[in-house]
């Protein structure tokens, strides 16, 4: 990959002519410059402020792994003045889309909107093996789009989990044909069901008590089927604390994953469908429980941006977009939350520690209240994570397709971890859940610790005779 020169970047775009010589734009680099905002590019001042933050470059110390380099690649290659070859392409697969750079960026540079700008643009003119166009054609085309066929998959894995067959595929061995990152996710993933939110509750439930306003639960799709409990706990704590909850049924994936891995024209029509949905519902707030569902939720005023029948609608959603947490904290009437015992069981004081949804801490600013209402929480003792702000290498389905980066986020992590001796690692979204389960697991800690959603810790320490719903 030809280097890029960091003195040019100081100059306006109008100098960039004189050198390095540049090239005729190839097709990449011709819809790159259509696609990529040209402002943002040139509105980065290499100041070196997202190093810190981010966690590629400290796990590599490579200036092309940290935001400001890859920004400067992507620059170089919008300019003509270098070839976008594997060595790029690479690179921005690298990066775990954190956005972990944006939050410290002097200049309000979207990061994340340039990343996602450039991976579609690769995956334009990407050439993939067949099999991998394959699973990316039924997860974002047949699959993630359609709740249908997610209720199909959710009884599908419920099956296998309940029929004994999955005991079956680990004891001969038939596992051992899957990479090792994908084994050790199955044998953790939470029981999947196919019934979810409003086949349990039904479209609308009611406020408990004075009526605060009404809230559009967005259910999401994995979460609807793989974590269904949680959804079901956060309607009732939403009740609990005076909403009124809609779910509306048309509403589908938030597209999320699909804006990651570079499908934002299908992340544009589920857009569309959520923002129909939810607009004619006319709710108040619209409560997300998952900081990377969120995350996106609140940015499709800028997915939507260039769709003039959207725009309005979009941004009318994106306005009402709260996280359950903050919703709960900042709008809700909260009930009294507190552990059963004032002492674990082996006398300790009950310790409990967070890990950060990156998408929630740093796309939707919401670091603050997961963890006032987890001190809220009587006979339990927070204690603060070393790095919790820092990916746990999750990131959609990094740890699938960048299994070495995200096992050494990981392991990293688990270090400060240990060093809380907390009974519970609370997180507010279902891959981190899942990231922080596999890390407990390898280290061999889940006979003192286990990792939960903010959600079901706080539901379960309502009161004692509060109903407890869980899916059959």
């Amino acid at each position: 990959m030809a280097a890029v020169n960091d003195t040019a970047h100081n100059h306006p775009p109008s100098n960039w002519g004189a050198s390095p010589e540049k090239k005729p734009l190839n097709p990449l680099a011709q819809t790159m410059k259509l696609q990529l905002n040209y402002d943002e590019l040139t509105n980065c001042m290499r100041c070196g402020f997202c190093q810190a933050a981010c966690p590629t470059f400290l796990e590599t110390g490579l200036e092309a792994a940290s935001p400001r380099g890859r920004i400067a690649l992507m620059k170089a290659v919008v300019d003509g003045v270098m070839e976008p070859d594997q060595t790029f392409r690479e690179q921005m697969d690298l990066c775990l889309g954190c956005r972990a750079c944006e939050p410290v960026c002097p200049a309000d540079v979207k990061y994340g909107h340039l990343l996602e700008e450039t991976r579609d643009s690769l995956e334009q003119h990407g050439e993939h093996r067949w099999f991998i166009k394959a699973a990316r054609r039924v997860a974002f085309k047949e699959l993630f789009p359609k709740p249908k066929r997610m209720k199909l998959l959710g009884n599908v894995l419920r099956a296998y989990q309940k029929s004994g067959l999955q005991k079956v595929a680990h004891g001969t061995g038939v596992m051992k044909l899957f990479p090792k990152n994908m084994r050790d996710m199955e044998a953790i993933l939470p029981e999947a069901t196919g019934k979810g939110v409003v086949e349990t509750f039904g479209t609308r439930v009611p406020a408990k008590g004075q009526k605060i306003g009404t809230v559009g639960m967005f259910r999401g799709c994995l979460m609807d089927i793989m974590f269904t409990n949680t959804n079901l706990k956060t309607v009732q704590l939403l009740s609990e604390a005076g909403f009124e909850v809609i779910i509306p049924e048309t509403q589908n994936c938030c597209g999320a994953l699909h804006a990651h891995a570079g499908e934002i024209g299908q992340a544009k029509e589920l857009a569309k469908k959520n923002v129909r949905a939810f607009r004619e519902s006319g709710v108040d707030y619209i409560a997300s429980n998952a900081g990377g569902c969120g995350a996106l939720l609140v940015e499709y005023d800028h997915l939507l941006h260039d769709e003039p029948e959207f725009a309005d609608d979009a941004k009318w959603f994106a306005s009402r977009v709260k996280d359950v947490s903050h919703l709960l904290l900042e709008k809700g009437r909260l009930p009294e939350f507190a552990h059963p015992d004032k002492a674990g069981s082996n006398g300790e004081t009950f310790t409990i520690t967070y890990q950060d949804s990156c998408h929630l801490r740093n796309v939707m600013r919401s670091s603050n209240a997961p963890r006032n209402l987890m001190k809220r929480v009587a006979n339990v003792k927070f204690v603060e994570l070393q790095g919790a702000d820092r990916c746990c290498g999750s990131a959609g389905i990094y740890n699938i397709v960048q299994t070495d980066m995200a096992n050494q986020i990981l392991e990293h992590k688990m270090e400060h971890v240990k060093e809380t001796n907390a009974h519970m690692l609370i997180t507010s979204n279902p891959g981190c859940l899942l990231q922080m389960k596999l890390g407990i697991e390898r280290e061999q800690l889940s006979e003192k610790m286990e990792a939960v959603h903010i959600v079901d810790f706080l539901y379960d320490r309502i009161s004692s005779n509060q109903p407890q719903h869980k899916t059959d």
